[in-house]
């Protein structure tokens, strides 16, 4: 117990150092939320995978999609490396940091309202993102009390009540830069981390190819017309493995929190860097997490009574003090940031696209600097009390909103967001048309599952669907709707333009 408190007492320690060290560099807005745009490649790469990746992935998703696929779950971790990674650093990166500094826009629902010249689709764009990220901010919590209940036998309010002042404290505090230093070293345990953790899993079965006999006599009743199922190259399911790949990997691209890192980024030369960086760190991360779950059968673990997020601490529960608090640092770390990730967003977003633009529309700096941390504070304090209901309440509606709230945000916004870098015929009618489609199938998803054909009754195949159809919705209704102006267009173009010339990088040179 001692090593296993140690360990853990020693990085929270080092979390909160951080946090008050960067304190005096949050002098403006900007630099509080984005770091005063000049975030190299090593910080903006590892607050990218740290935020991408947390306890929801390494103990629930893992858990619950290496049951089910087996090996095969490595897919879903290659897909998060390659198109959630690496294509969306190639698509995405540059030209996001191009037009928000073009436009000034420091978050998501404020770069719509610029970009399509509408304060109502920027209003809308907030409110979404403040409805859909508590939930999911919530979410971070359960796989997190697992493993403390395992290591600790710490009460699940006590770990929320931890997390939430830890994570309060130095965001508050630090702002950007501090969450995306901690990121940093919190990257470095996670790598560390699961690389030490698949070791050791592998090792118990005899290495790898002493796991990958024993995984090839496992069978389940579900997949008995495939012998060796589990131990496949597509698993007993490929086409719903394809729907957790576009889900978990498209479904990035149009995160709030996932696009507001390529905003902060310094210059054209960090953006190649963070690139190659961001894709190394998912491929060891996220494709040891999936890889990690695919031998969950191998353990003694009862599904049905436990659930699937008694998958991955039941795997670990028989390893060394030292090896467990490994554990524990490597999952509290990347609840952290992406905990970190998640507040910032939506406080920013609220105050900046909300309060600012319908409520007070005269505040200050100043004024606007002290409620993005007040409202960092409320945020998690509503975010914990949600998950604190759900666990003692067992509501399911809440549940099923956690489950519903990254398919609902990624179908919302990432077809606007893809095609307003890139498209000048991009419509005002099309972004309402696709807020709208995407949350009402999803909301529906919860109500009426039943009546959903079977490929989509799974919010996550539901969500992949929203995101795909999303992407023809946009376009085709661009096509008969009326077309944003001439002159707003060439003034909203202008750098990217000047850049195809050869003379527009100075919109990208480090500051």
């Amino acid at each position: 117990m001692i090593i296993k408190a140690g360990l853990l007492v020693l990085f929270v320690v080092v979390t909160l150092i951080v946090g008050f060290a960067m304190r005096s560099r949050n002098r403006s807005v900007d630099s509080f939320v984005l770091g005063g745009r000049s975030v190299g490649p090593w910080l903006t790469a590892f607050a990218y995978g740290t935020s991408y990746f947390s306890a929801v992935v390494f103990v629930g998703y893992a858990g619950q999609f290496g049951w089910r696929f087996g090996i095969s779950a490595i897919w879903i971790g290659l897909g998060n490396a390659f198109i959630g990674s690496l294509l969306a650093w190639v698509v995405l990166a540059r030209r996001t940091r191009l037009i928000t500094r073009h436009l000034g826009s420091a978050t998501m629902p404020d770069f719509f309202g610029k970009r399509l010249n509408s304060s109502n689709l920027k209003l809308a764009a907030s409110v979404i993102t403040f409805i859909f990220l508590i939930p999911y901010t919530a979410s971070l919590y359960n796989g997190l009390s697992r493993l403390f209940e395992m290591a600790y036998h710490v009460d699940f309010i006590v770990c929320i009540v931890i997390m939430a002042a830890i994570t309060g404290v130095y965001v508050i505090v630090g702002g950007y830069m501090a969450t995306a230093i901690n990121d940093f070293i919190q990257g470095i345990i996670m790598l560390l981390g699961i690389v030490l953790v698949v070791g050791a899993v592998l090792n118990v079965n005899g290495g790898f190819a002493g796991s990958m006999k024993a995984l090839s006599n496992v069978s389940d009743p579900a997949a008995m017309d495939m012998p060796g199922a589990f131990a496949s190259i597509f698993g007993p399911n490929p086409l719903d493995l394809l729907g957790v790949v576009l889900l978990t990997s498209i479904g990035t691209w149009g995160l709030p929190q996932m696009v507001a890192k390529y905003y902060s980024i310094k210059s054209e030369k960090n953006i190649s860097t963070g690139t190659v960086i961001s894709t190394v760190f998912a491929i060891i991360v996220s494709g040891g997490c999936y890889f990690l779950g695919g031998f969950g059968r191998l353990f003694p673990v009862n599904v049905a009574d436990q659930g699937y997020d008694a998958v991955i601490p039941t795997m670990l529960s028989g390893f060394s003090d030292w090896l467990i608090g490994v554990v524990i640092v490597l999952v509290f770390a990347a609840s952290l940031s992406t905990l970190s990730s998640l507040v910032m967003s939506s406080a920013s977003t609220f105050t900046l696209d909300f309060l600012r633009e319908r409520i007070v529309k005269d505040m200050e700096e100043k004024r606007q600097l002290k409620t993005i941390r007040l409202l960092i504070a409320v945020f998690i304090v509503l975010a914990s009390a949600i998950a604190i209901v759900q666990y003692k309440g067992g509501l399911t509606f809440i549940a099923q909103m956690m489950g519903i709230s990254w398919g609902t945000l990624a179908g919302a916004f990432l077809a606007p967001f893809l095609y307003s870098l890139y498209g000048r015929w991009l419509t005002r009618a099309a972004v309402w048309v696709n807020f709208i489609f995407a949350m009402l199938v999803m909301i529906l998803n919860i109500f009426a599952r039943p009546f959903f054909p079977t490929i989509i009754q799974s919010p996550i195949n539901c969500g992949a669907f929203v995101m795909l159809a999303g992407l023809v919705i946009v376009p085709v209704v661009s096509l008969v709707t009326p077309k944003l102006g001439k002159d707003h267009l060439d003034r909203l173009f202008s750098c990217i333009e000047t850049d195809t010339a050869g003379t527009g990088r100075q919109f990208l040179k480090a500051e």
